[in-house]
């Protein structure tokens, strides 16, 4: 019987940031870059107007500044967004950039 394997989660968020403007995009359509920020609206509330909710494109970390929700990248966003664990967001992750998700 084999060992589980283990998620790359490191190699996988390192990954994902050079496609964060892609992703967030897709992720986040109503939104808008400023600088090197997308700011929107938080999905996951009833939030107003855009501002409070940001993704850093250059490091993919992430906050709802209104609700002091947060993340570090990629990965932690999509499982915010989606409802999902880390392990399945990383997973999804792996899969759009089509990078082997295991170490």
């Amino acid at each position: 019987m084999s060992a589980p394997r283990s998620i790359a989660f490191r190699r996988i968020a390192e990954a994902a940031v050079p496609y964060a403007d892609t992703i967030v995009r897709r992720w986040l359509p109503d939104g808008l870059r400023e600088g090197t920020e997308w700011v929107c609206r938080n999905p996951r509330r009833a939030d107003q107007r855009a501002g409070s909710f940001k993704v850093n494109m250059m490091t993919g970390k992430w906050g709802d500044f209104a609700t002091g929700d947060a993340g570090g990248d990629i990965v932690s966003l999509g499982a915010y967004l989606f409802g999902l664990s880390q392990k399945e967001s990383a997973l999804k992750v792996a899969e759009m950039l089509a990078i082997n998700p295991y170490e």
